[in-house]
């Protein structure tokens, strides 16, 4: 069974997502249907100033990386400690595979692509060595 690596990049207006092998690349480009706001405190007001995360984009999200063995989590802002958040509660299959959540702003496809073949192939050398069984 081949390696199966992503990459997800998020911000409140969309998520892109990379699933790759050695060689491969396989981009998805998910949109927010209803992208919050960045929403500023203001006194008095309703709701103390929190912006409420789009659900169904999220569920898409996870959708994109069923089957991933690790997946990485980057983006600029707060979205996605809210999708994590989303991913703790609803597929907690996924949260387990996990390999590191970051920041990082607004890479290219090639270098966000690089920079998590190159964080893999490190992770992936610390992982304890499991023999396989000849049957």
């Amino acid at each position: 069974m081949p390696h199966s690596h992503a990459v997800v990049w998020m911000d409140f207006r969309e998520a892109h997502v990379f699933r790759f092998g050695v060689e491969d690349v396989q981009k998805q480009r998910l949109k927010a249907r209803n992208p919050y706001r960045k929403v500023h405190h203001k006194a008095g007001a309703i709701g103390g100033g929190h912006a409420h995360s789009d659900r169904a984009f999220f569920d898409e999200t996870v959708e994109a990386l069923a089957g991933v063995t690790e997946w990485l989590l980057v983006g600029p802002g707060v979205a996605k400690h809210d999708f994590l958040r989303h991913v703790g509660g609803h597929a907690q299959d996924l949260k387990a595979k996990l390999a590191a959540v970051e920041t990082m702003d607004h890479p290219t496809d090639r270098e966000l692509v690089d920079q998590a073949r190159h964080f893999f192939k490190a992770f992936d050398k610390m992982q304890p060595y499991v023999p396989v069984r000849a049957g």
